[in-house]
């Protein structure tokens, strides 16, 4: 029995240092920027407020994932792979049970961009069907994130 993968491609603990600096420009959406403990990463964040209140200084978890499956995907055969991903999260609660049941605000996106700054320093871009991220850091703590990606953000106080 193989041993199994897990689908989190970057994980680190977030301190707010501002939300809405240029201003608020939708009712229910801010935009967070944030500073990581472990990894010294910094992140621009879209975010829904209503499902999701958050104030400056205040810490969060933060989590990209391949998918939602725990144990990450499996490789052994494709039509496994979307099965297994269309039944993790269906609003009956009779899908499996998968990494959305541990954190509090998850979202669907892309990453549709990728910029090396200044050689070690890049900055992945991430689009959540029109709320943006942007983290900036060390390549070497994003090594798993990959352009053209589907990926899955998960957040918990």
């Amino acid at each position: 029995m193989a041993a199994a993968v897990s689908s989190i491609v970057f994980d680190d603990i977030f301190t707010i240092s501002a939300i809405d600096k240029e201003g608020k420009k939708f009712d229910r959406v801010s935009r967070l920027y944030a500073h990581s403990k472990n990894y010294d990463m910094d992140l621009t964040l879209d975010y829904n407020v209503e499902l999701f209140p958050l104030q400056k200084d205040q810490n969060f978890a933060l989590a990209l994932a391949s998918s939602l499956a725990r144990g990450g995907p499996s490789k052994t055969d494709g039509a496994a792979d979307d099965d297994t991903e269309r039944d993790v999260w269906r609003p009956d609660g009779k899908g499996s049970r998968g990494l959305e049941d541990e954190y509090d605000y998850v979202m669907y996106g892309k990453i549709y961009k990728f910029d090396s700054e200044s050689g070690e320093i890049v900055t992945a871009y991430i689009s959540f069907g029109g709320l943006l991220m942007s983290l900036t850091g060390s390549s070497r703590h994003m090594t798993s994130i990959v352009l053209g990606d589907p990926v899955y953000l998960l957040m918990r106080k």
